[in-house]
C-alpha cells in the first residue's frame, strides 16, 4: 500500500464510524485468536502448497495416516484389469483419472481454455423434471437423471467406450456501473455440448456446470453441531432483514435417513465420505460400498460391457485413508490482520451484510469426528445453509430441496490465496466471476440489498473491502 494511501485508513475507518448505523461495529482492531481461521488446525503456509497442508496439530503418527491417504487422492487410477489391484477398475467412463487433477493442489477448479481436449476440473451435472416414476431416485440422489447420459456428463472414456460429449463454454457479458461512475464487464457462461456418443439428449433436460471447490477445512465444516447450523436458518424471513436460508435435506446412504446437507454447491452430501464415495463413483468411475455398481446408464452398452476391479473397486480401508486425508487438510492463517486497510475492509463488509450468509465463527462439536477437530473456534465465513442468489447466478435445477435458484453459501476462508495456489482467480460454481469484485458483483436474491450497498461504494472503499476478502 502506497504510504499516504495508508496514513488516510484511519480518517476513512472515522469516517466509517460517523455514517454507520448503530447495528453496524466498526472494526479498528483485530479481534484476539482472529487470524487462526482454524483454530489450532491453522497451518502456516502462504505459497502454491498452503491448501495441501496436514492440521497443524496432527501427531506425527497421524501424519502417516495423512500422507497415506493423500497418496490415494494424488495419484491416477488404472484400467482394469491391471496388476496394480488396489488401484484398478478405472471408467469405462469418467472426468478424470485422479482427485488431484480436479482440485489441483488441493484448490479451486477453473472452467476449461477454448482449446481444452477435457473440461477436467469443471462438470456439467445432468437432471430432467422429476415425476412420479423417478421418486424412489429423486429420494436417494436429489435429481432425476437424464436417461441417456445420466446425473454428470463424462467426457473422457477408457479405449473401447467412446466419452459420452465435449463441453464447449461461450461467453455473453454485460456491464454493471458503480455509483461514483466506474464500470465492471461481468460474463455469462453458456454451455455447448458436442459429439454427444449416445444419441440426443431429453428435450427438458437441465445442466449445471460445476468447478471443484477447494479442499480446506472440510473436516471442521463436518464437525460444526447441527444445531449451530440450524440457529442460523431463517426460512420464513420472521426477522425481515431479507435473509431467509435454510439447510438443505439429503440422504445419507450409511442410515438410510435424509439428514442435512453441508458439501457441494448446493449442499448435496451429507459428509465427507460421502462426497468422496460419489466422486470416485461420477468422477472416476469406481465403486465403493457405498455407491456400487455403475455408473454407465443402461443404454450405454459398451460401457457396460466392460471389465470392472471388483465391487468395490475403492475398498473401505482406501476410503478411509481418503477420508483422513481431506478431513484433516488445514486452514491457512490470515495474513495483515491488523492492518487499517483490512480492518476497513472488514466494517465495510459487515455494513453491507455480507456476515448475514457468511457467518465469520464457530465452535466445533465436542465429539468429532477426528479428536483434533474437535471444539475449535473457527472462522469460516459461511452458514452452509441455502439462500437465494437470484436469477443472474440460477441454474434452474433442483437437488433434494434446494431449488434452480438456491446455492450453499461457499465458505471464504483462505480465498485470498488462491491465485497462489491455484494459478487463477475465477469465481463462483461456474468460475464466471474473473476476481472477488466480478463474484460479488453477481450476488442477487437474498444478497441485492448487499450488493447494492457494494455499488454505493467508492474506489477507496471496494480496495479496502477486496483487501479484507484476500486477507482471509
Amino acid at each position: 500500500m502506497r504510504p499516504l494511501f495508508r496514513r488516510l485508513f484511519p480518517l476513512l475507518a472515522l469516517a466509517l464510524v460517523a455514517c454507520d448505523n448503530a447495528e453496524t461495529p466498526t472494526f479498528s482492531q483485530p479481534e484476539p485468536g482472529e487470524a487462526l481461521s482454524g483454530g489450532s488446525t491453522t497451518v502456516m503456509k502462504f505459497d502454491q502448497n498452503a491448501y495441501s497442508m496436514p492440521s497443524a496439530n496432527l501427531a506425527p503418527m497421524r501424519r502417516l495416516d495423512f500422507s497415506v491417504g493423500n497418496s490415494f487422492f494424488r495419484n491416477p487410477w488404472v484400467i482394469a484389469p491391471a496388476s496394480t489391484t488396489a488401484r484398478d477398475g478405472l471408467g469405462p467412463l469418467l472426468n478424470t483419472n485422479a482427485c488431484q487433477n480436479c482440485h489441483i493442489k488441493d484448490g479451486r477448479g477453473h472452467p476449461p481454455a477454448p482449446d481444452a481436449t477435457s473440461a477436467v476440473s469443471m462438470l456439467v451435472r445432468l437432471s430432467i423434471p422429476a415425476g412420479p416414476e423417478h421418486a424412489e431416485v429423486v429420494r436417494e440422489r436429489g435429481i432425476a437423471p437424464e436417461p441417456s447420459y445420466g446425473g454428470q456428463l463424462q467426457d473422457m472414456a477408457i479405449p473401447g467406450v467412446a466419452p459420452e460429449g465435449k463441453v464447449r463454454l461461450r461467453h455473453s457479458t454485460e456491464q454493471v456501473r458503480f455509483a461514483d461512475g466506474t464500470e465492471v464487464e461481468l460474463r455469462r457462461p453458456e454451455i455447448e455440448l458436442n459429439d454427444l456418443a449416445y444419441g440426443d439428449m431429453h428435450p427438458e433436460t437441465r445442466m449445471s456446470l460445476r468447478i471443484a471447490p477447494p479442499m480446506i477445512g472440510l473436516g471442521l465444516l463436518e464437525a460444526i453441531p447441527e444445531e449451530a447450523l440450524l440457529a442460523n436458518a431463517d426460512p420464513d424471513d420472521r426477522n425481515g432483514d431479507g435473509i431467509s436460508g435454510r439447510p438443505n435435506r439429503v440422504f445419507d446412504q450409511t442410515s438410510r435417513q435424509t439428514v442435512i446437507g453441508r458439501f457441494g454447491w448446493k449442499a448435496g452430501q451429507p459428509g465427507l465420505n460421502q462426497q468422496n464415495a460419489d466422486a470416485f463413483f461420477n468422477d472416476m468411475g469406481l465403486s465403493t460400498s457405498l455407491l456400487s455398481g455403475s455408473s454407465c446408464t443402461d443404454r450405454q452398452t459398451e460401457c457396460r460391457a466392460m471389465p470392472d476391479g471388483g465391487e468395490p473397486e475403492v475398498s473401505d480401508d482406501i476410503l478411509a485413508q481418503v477420508l483422513f486425508y481431506t478431513r484433516n487438510l488445514g486452514v491457512p492463517a490470515r495474513r495483515n490482520v491488523d492492518d487499517p486497510q483490512v480492518l476497513a475492509g472488514k466494517t465495510l463488509f459487515h455494513r453491507a451484510g455480507c456476515q448475514s450468509c457468511h457467518v465469520p465463527q464457530f465452535t466445533t462439536a465436542a465429539d468429532a469426528a477426528e479428536p483434533e477437530l474437535a471444539n475449535q473456534l473457527i472462522r469460516p465465513y459461511t452458514d452452509l445453509l441455502l439462500h437465494d442468489m437470484g436469477e443472474g447466478l440460477a441454474d434452474n435445477r433442483p437437488e433434494f430441496e434446494a431449488s434452480g435458484r438456491e446455492w450453499r453459501t461457499p465458505p471464504l476462508w483462505g480465498i485470498g490465496l488462491t491465485q497462489a495456489v491455484s494459478g487463477h482467480t475465477q469465481f463462483l460454481h461456474d468460475g464466471r466471476a474473473r476476481n472477488l469484485l466480478e463474484a460479488i458483483l453477481w450476488h442477487g436474491g437474498e444478497a441485492e440489498k448487499a450488493r447494492q450497498i457494494v455499488l454505493g461504494y467508492d474506489q477507496n472503499e471496494r480496495t479496502a473491502l477486496l483487501s479484507f476478502l484476500e486477507s482471509l
